[in-house]
């Protein structure tokens, strides 16, 4: 599916409550596209949705706007630079990065991960960086925030009043 029919599809999920399923296409997305910093950006927006500041961090970890506290939490939580490699899903060199802040950044993450382990690593060979990720990775269990919370109930509530209309639609028709 095209980028822009995808992106048209994530909009349309979140104006309708399907916060996951957007958030699925986002993540799809990023896959297909990992150098495209936008859809890291509406990716982190919709993690905001929940409340994971971690999450928020991670997808705008190469934006020079970033949030400092979301920041703090994605690198808290992804405590190595080996599982920030992971985690940053980058494909490729560092120069094929949109700004010379997003570069830097990645270049920064790799250079530490590389001293750490005593070796060169590379984005593209996951072997080469899989010693720092010794042990499973486990997130961290965080205390509900009020964020999350209305996320979730905003969702039950787009979800219920399309339910409604779609009922008084079978009403109206089958009547």
């Amino acid at each position: 599916m095209p980028l822009r029919e995808t992106l048209a599809r994530v909009d349309a999920d979140l104006a309708v409550g399907r916060v996951p399923v957007a958030r699925q296409r986002l993540r799809g997305l990023i896959s297909s596209f990992p150098h495209d910093l936008t859809l890291r950006r509406r990716l982190a927006e919709v993690y905001r949705l929940y409340g994971d500041a971690a999450q928020a961090g991670r997808w705008m970890y190469l934006e020079e706007d970033r949030n400092v506290d979301e920041t703090a939490a994605f690198e808290t939580r992804y405590g190595s630079p080996g599982w920030r490699m992971k985690a940053l899903a980058w494909q490729g060199p560092e120069a094929k990065a949109a700004t010379a802040f997003a570069e830097e950044q990645l270049i920064a993450v790799r250079t530490a991960c590389a001293e750490e382990l005593g070796h060169p690593v590379d984005w593209d060979d996951p072997a080469s960086y899989r010693g720092d990720l010794e042990g499973e990775y486990e997130a961290p269990s965080e205390p509900w925030t009020v964020g999350g919370v209305l996320a979730g109930v905003g969702c039950l509530g787009a979800a219920l009043v399309f339910l409604a209309i779609w009922v008084n639609g079978l009403i109206a028709l089958f009547g």
